[in-house]
């Protein structure tokens, strides 16, 4: 039992560095499917700087390390909360549904984050995972939709 116990605690101690991982993790391989915006010579859309901002946003997660716990986690998490505001709000009249899903998985994973300990649970770790690859996917849906104004 004694071994047993230490095992779990140290296991304990490090989900909030497996939390950083798993939502890494999460994002990493959907950022592979988000593509810059490149400007053309009649110049693009605001909403084309926003998104850029938002996919290196996004792609920070993956660049935090373990170390960084939970906190870390809750900061990055407001930087794409910050820049998905910026993108909703400067293209919302030409992609209102791509927008709305933007903002309803962002507030998820805010949410999801917002609820997690500085040792978080496995669950909660899966509900956070679950809810970054909902951003990834609704920014990627985005991206693909607005492809051709941002190139």
């Amino acid at each position: 039992m004694g071994l047993s116990a230490r095992s779990g605690r140290a296991r304990a101690r490090q989900g909030g560095a497996w939390a950083t991982v798993a939502l890494a993790l999460a994002a990493g391989a959907g950022v592979v499917a988000l593509a810059g915006c490149s400007s053309s010579s009649s110049g693009p859309p605001p909403y084309c700087a926003a998104r850029t901002n938002l996919e290196n946003s996004i792609k920070g997660l993956t660049s935090l390390k373990a170390s960084s716990g939970v906190s870390g986690l809750k900061s990055q998490v407001t930087a794409i909360e910050n820049n998905a505001s910026k993108l909703v709000d400067a293209a919302k009249g030409d992609f209102p549904s791509q927008t709305s899903a933007i903002t309803s998985s962002v507030n998820s994973l805010k949410s999801s984050v917002a609820a997690l300990s500085s040792s978080p649970s496995a669950a909660q770790i899966a509900t956070v995972t679950k809810d970054a690859g909902s951003v990834v996917s609704s920014v990627a849906t985005f991206m693909s939709a607005s492809s051709s104004k941002c190139s």
